[in-house]
Formats: C-alpha cells, sequence, structure tokens
C-alpha cells in the first residue's frame, strides 16, 4: 500500500463528519468534484471503498467506519499536538470502545453503560452496535475494550476471550393499557391467543419465551418478531401486542412508553455478560461498568 495521504484522509473525514459530499465540500471550500475525485484517490489507494454511494447520499461501509475512527484520533491528536505548542493545557480523555449485542435491550444496555460516565476522570465512549460474532471479531484485534451481551461466549467462537457476568434478572411481561383489562386477569394463561410481540429467532429471551409457553400450556398469537427492542416497544406502546422486557428496565419501560406490568414470566431467568480478552479486567471504566451492574443495578 502507498504512504498515506494525509490530506485525502481528512478530506474523507471531514465528508464523514458533514454527512455529505455537499457538506464536506463547504467545510474544506472546495468543489464538491474536488472531494470526490480525492475520495477515489484514496479509496485506490487504499484498496477499500469507504462510502456506498446512493445517488447523493453517502452511507459510510464497515471499512469506511474503521478509517474514520482511526482518523478522528489521529486529527484530535493534532489539535493537541497544536495546544501543547502554544502553550495550552491538553488533556486526553480516557477512551472506551464498547460493542453492544443488537440483541442487548437499549434500556439495559444504557443502564449497564451509564457508571463509565460518572468516574472522575472524563470519559469519552465510542458504542458500536452488530452481531455478537461480529463484534467478537473486532474485540480479538483489541479494536473494542468490552462487548456486552446476553449470553456468553459461544463455544464456536474462534477467539480467546473470557465471560465476566454482570447479573441476572427475572421477566415481565407487559402492555398498553387498553390491553391490561383483558390480560392481566387470570395470568399466565389469559396470554393463551393474546397477541405477542416477540424478539427475532435465536435470541435468548425468545428461546426463554417460547420454552415458558410450552411449559404453562399457552399458545399466544404471534403478531410481530422484531430485530429491534426499541421498535418492539414502540408497537407495544401503540397496543399492537403483549411483549416481554428484563424486569431490572420495568420502571423505564413504562416511564418510557406509557404501558403497565400485567405479571411476571415465572421461571425466565435473563443474564448478562461483559465479554473481554482479558481475565482480570484492567480498563478502569470497564471496571465500573462491572461493579456497578453487580453492585446496584442486579444487586
Amino acid at each position: 500500500m502507498q504512504q498515506l495521504n494525509y490530506h485525502h484522509l481528512l478530506y474523507f473525514w471531514t465528508v464523514a463528519k458533514a454527512g455529505s459530499l455537499g457538506g464536506g465540500a463547504k467545510t474544506l471550500n472546495l468543489t464538491p468534484q474536488t472531494i470526490s475525485a480525492q475520495l477515489r484517490t484514496l479509496e485506490d489507494a487504499l484498496g477499500e471503498q469507504l462510502f456506498d454511494r446512493s445517488g447523493r447520499k453517502l452511507t459510510m461501509t464497515d471499512t469506511g467506519r474503521l478509517v474514520y475512527d482511526y482518523a478522528d484520533d489521529i486529527f484530535a491528536l493534532g489539535r493537541e499536538l497544536i495546544d501543547a505548542l502554544q502553550g495550552q493545557p491538553i488533556g486526553r480523555p480516557l477512551r472506551l470502545a464498547i460493542g453492544v449485542a443488537d440483541v442487548l435491550p437499549k434500556l439495559v444496555a444504557h443502564r449497564l453503560i451509564e457508571p463509565a460516565l460518572h468516574l472522575e476522570e472524563e470519559v469519552q465512549i465510542k458504542c458500536f452496535e452488530a452481531k455478537t460474532e461480529r463484534l467478537l471479531a473486532h474485540l480479538a484485534v483489541h479494536e473494542l475494550d468490552v462487548v456486552l451481551s446476553d449470553a456468553p461466549i459461544p463455544s464456536t467462537a474462534n477467539i480467546r476471550a473470557f465471560n465476566h457476568m454482570l447479573g441476572e434478572c427475572g421477566v415481565t411481561v407487559m402492555a398498553a393499557p387498553v390491553l391490561l383489562p383483558r390480560y392481566r386477569k387470570g395470568f399466565p394463561q389469559s396470554l393463551h391467543e393474546a397477541p405477542f410481540l416477540l424478539p427475532s429467532e435465536g435470541t435468548t429471551l425468545r428461546r426463554s419465551l417460547t420454552q415458558w409457553f410450552d411449559r404453562i400450556g399457552v399458545h399466544p398469537r404471534v403478531v410481530g418478531e422484531f430485530e429491534d427492542s426499541a421498535l418492539l416497544k414502540v408497537f407495544g406502546q401503540a397496543g399492537s401486542g403483549v411483549f416481554a422486557v428484563p424486569s431490572v428496565v420495568t420502571k423505564e419501560v413504562q416511564r418510557q412508553y406509557q404501558v403497565r406490568r400485567i405479571g411476571e414470566a415465572d421461571g425466565i431467568v435473563e443474564r448478562f455478560y461483559a465479554l473481554s480478552v482479558e481475565r482480570k479486567i484492567q480498563h478502569p471504566a470497564v471496571t465500573a461498568i462491572c461493579d456497578a451492574a453487580r453492585q446496584t443495578l442486579f444487586a
């Protein structure tokens, strides 16, 4: 590969920050045609496509996001160098790159990560959401400091990493107020043929709910399956069906989505893990996440 052209990298970084070729060109005081040509030169030099182009819309590829993260660090160091030469105080925040498994409910992820922002030292977090297997690949090459998941590392994963259990909780069945009179009375048998919103196949919660339905002898009517837990709750808020959440975030779900508790899914236990390449966690922000989860959130 040729030596990296930092001018071209700056053009890419600026366009990515602006979100469009026109916005980047305006910031750099160059024509869009010039910027476009320089971006293609950078892509040719790297041997990778950095943007997916659809008309005037630019979306970063996976490689583009990786290059952007490095560019962000490179230009941050450049700004620090100028500050240092000018005698201005410098102080880099502690960086924390977190992988969040796409099956992990957003509210749980927030509750887990939030303690990292309350350290005495300033912390800057970068969160990446993807399938666990993909996140583990980034963890293996130290692009991530930790991965948060609702399951331990799969036995098929070709990576030396460690499971750090953060805690466990039950599962609460919830619904919009309009559905409560019908399904709260006689719960859980009342769920037989009830409209149910389920997480997608292959998730831990989906498997647990399916086993629970079989155990109590009810067969809800599945009206929706969702990869995105937040979207599932929006449908639940609209009264489209009954749904289940980890009990640790019941209060937040009630407040944010104006839904109410129907009952507890007895026998279901949701467990949450921090996955790390370290047997003994050293990163202070990851330590804060683990300690707060065990001592407060799941205590």
